[in-house]
C-alpha cells in the first residue's frame, strides 16, 4: 500500500492533494475518522498525519497541526542549514581557483570578474552604488545582528531612495531583535510600499542582491572587505537560500507567535532551543542578535521560570518543556499552501 500511496498521492504534508485535505480536515475538527475514510489517502497515513485511535482500531485520530508545522519546519531550517555550509565551500573553491588564475589574463571574450575581492569599505560602496544605478526589478537583503543603528540605515538610504523611485521592489531579513529598533521602522515608513520586511530568530551573514545578477557578501569578520559574486549558478544558489527564509519568515507588521507556556517569551524560547543544542552564551548572542548581558539575563529568567537550579537542571527542564526543538506550540499549522532589501546598507 505504501507504493500505491506514493505513486498517486506524491506530495508532502505542506501540498495536500485534495482528497487527503479534505480527510485531514474532517478528522481535525471531529476528533477522528473512521479507518475507512483514510482508505482512498494512503498518503495521511504514509506522511503520519492520520494514526490509529489506540482505544478503537477502527478509528484514526490526527496528528495535531502544530505538531505537523513543527516538523516541517525543522525540515526546512535543516536544508537551509546545510545550504549555508554549501554556500560556504562554493565561495572557498572560488577564492581558490580565482587566486590559481591571478597571474594571468582571462582569455579574450571571456568574463574574468565572476568573483571580486573589494578591500576596503570605500570600494564597497562604490560597487554597490553601481549596482544600485544598474537595479530593475528587485533587491533582496539579508540583515544579521540585533538592532540597526540609525547610522547604518542613513549609510545605504539614498540607494533605497533612488531604488524606490524606479519602482524597484525590495525584500528585507531581519532578526526578531530588530523590531524593536525604532530607527528601522522610521526607514520602512520612508520607505512605503517600496520595501517589505520580514523576520526570523536568526538569519545567515549579511547578504545584498541586485536583480539575481550580482550578490554582495562580507570577506571578513569585521566587514572591510566584500565578495562582488557574478557567476550565475553562484547568485541563483544565494537567491534559492533567500527565499527558503523568506518563506520562513514573520512579517514585521504581524506579531510573532505566542509560546504557550505562560511566562516564556518568543525569544526565550528560541535561546532554550540553542541552550539545548549546546551553544555557549556568546554563540546564543550573536545568532539572536543581542547583547551577551540580554542572553543571560534572558537565561535567568528561563532558569526562574522552569525552576531549574544549576544549567545541567535547566538542560533537563529544556526538555521536560518541549524547549528543546521537540515540541513547540504554534499559532498557526502549516497545511494548506499560502502566499506568503537595506538594501545596500
Amino acid at each position: 500500500m505504501a507504493g500505491h500511496g506514493a505513486e498517486e498521492h506524491p506530495h508532502g504534508a505542506d501540498r495536500l492533494c485534495a482528497a487527503g485535505d479534505r480527510v485531514y480536515s474532517r478528522a481535525v475538527r471531529r476528533g477522528r475518522v473512521p479507518r475507512r475514510d483514510a482508505e482512498p489517502v494512503p498518503c495521511l497515513l504514509e506522511l503520519a498525519l492520520l494514526h490509529p485511535d489506540p482505544d478503537d482500531m477502527d478509528w484514526l485520530v490526527p496528528t495535531s497541526p502544530q505538531e505537523v508545522m513543527i516538523r516541517l519546519l525543522r525540515g526546512v531550517y535543516d536544508e537551509v542549514s546545510a545550504s549555508q555550509r554549501r554556500v560556504g565551500s562554493a565561495v572557498e573553491a572560488f577564492e581558490w581557483y580565482a587566486g590559481l588564475g591571478g597571474r594571468t589574463a582571462p582569455p579574450a571574450g571571456t568574463e574574468g570578474t565572476a568573483i571580486r575581492v573589494l578591500d576596503g569599505l570605500a570600494r564597497i560602496q562604490a560597487a554597490m552604488d553601481e549596482a544600485t544605478q544598474v537595479c530593475t526589478t528587485e533587491v533582496l537583503t539579508v540583515q544579521p545582528g540585533g538592532i540597526r543603528r540609525e547610522a547604518e540605515l542613513s549609510e545605504g538610504l539614498h540607494r533605497a531612495l533612488a531604488l524606490r523611485g524606479r519602482g524597484v521592489r525590495m525584500r528585507d531579513l531581519y532578526t526578531h531583535v530588530a523590531r524593536h529598533g525604532q530607527g528601522l521602522l522610521n526607514y520602512l515608513e520612508l520607505m512605503g510600499d517600496a520595501v517589505e520586511a520580514r523576520t526570523l530568530d536568526e538569519v545567515v551573514d549579511r547578504l545584498i542582491l541586485f536583480d539575481r545578477t550580482v550578490a554582495f557578501i562580507p570577506a571578513n569578520s569585521d566587514r572591510t572587505m566584500a565578495l562582488e559574486l557574478r557567476h550565475p549558478a553562484l547568485v541563483a544558489y544565494l537567491g534559492t537560500v533567500f527565499e527558503r527564509l523568506w518563506r520562513l519568515a514573520i512579517p514585521l507588521t504581524a506579531p510573532l507567535p505566542d509560546t504557550g507556556i505562560e511566562g516564556i517569551s518568543h525569544r526565550e524560547q528560541s535561546i532554550a532551543a540553542l541552550l539545548a543544542e549546546g551553544h555557549q552564551d556568546a554563540v546564543i548572542a550573536e545568532r539572536l542578535g543581542i547583547s551577551v548581558r540580554t542572553a543571560r539575563a534572558h537565561i535567568a529568567r528561563l532558569s526562574e521560570t522552569l525552576g531549574a537550579a544549576s544549567r545541567t537542571q535547566l538542560g533537563v527542564r529544556i526538555a521536560q518543556a518541549g524547549l528543546d526543538g521537540s515540541r513547540h506550540t504554534v499559532a498557526s499549522p502549516v497545511i494548506r499552501p499560502g502566499r506568503g532589501s537595506p538594501t545596500a546598507r
